[in-house]
């Protein structure tokens, strides 16, 4: 009975001791920064006076330069034509000068090529943070509007159709 005790005893420290043992031996957690590549710089924020929302027809603008792979991103493949701007934002979006001034029908889509090459053709809302128009030459194949950094992209309709 004593032995069973005993034994009892020895294997309830060892279960209880054992585990704290581990724990003392496992790495401290590292600190949580936010910044997903150490040493890569990151993008500031979207400015929320700039941002704007459009609805228009997404369009692939043929002599732009073709992608290296669908996850370079580029303001030159895609534009949004007979874009209309839509007022469903929140407080304070498009109060910039440069957002207030954004009445082009036409504009830049920066964004990757695949997350708009599923949206050619298609009636779409876009919104994002406008940039002023940056004029370039007509032998690039970009087009002479303000660019739209696409953050949020939804289809309305499967063409543009009126």
């Amino acid at each position: 009975m004593i032995k069973k005790s005993v034994c009892a005893a020895v294997a309830i420290t060892l279960v209880s001791v054992w585990p704290a043992d581990l724990w003392a031996q496992a790495p401290p957690p590292l600190p949580l920064t936010g910044n997903p590549t150490p040493g890569t710089p990151q993008p500031d924020p979207p400015k929320l006076a700039d941002r704007i929302t459009l609805v228009g027809c997404v369009q692939r603008v043929e002599t732009g330069p073709a992608a290296a792979d669908s996850n370079t991103p580029s303001d030159s493949r895609y534009v949004l034509t007979s874009a209309t701007r839509e007022k469903r934002v929140p407080p304070g979006a498009g109060t910039s000068t440069v957002a207030a001034a954004a009445t082009s029908p036409t504009y830049r889509l920066a964004a990757l090529d695949s997350a708009l090459s599923v949206f050619v053709g298609a009636k779409v809302e876009v919104s994002g943070a406008v940039e002023p128009s940056a004029v370039k030459s007509a032998d690039d194949g970009a087009v002479n509007a303000p660019t739209l950094r696409v953050e949020f992209v939804q289809k309305l309709a499967p063409n543009c159709l009126p």
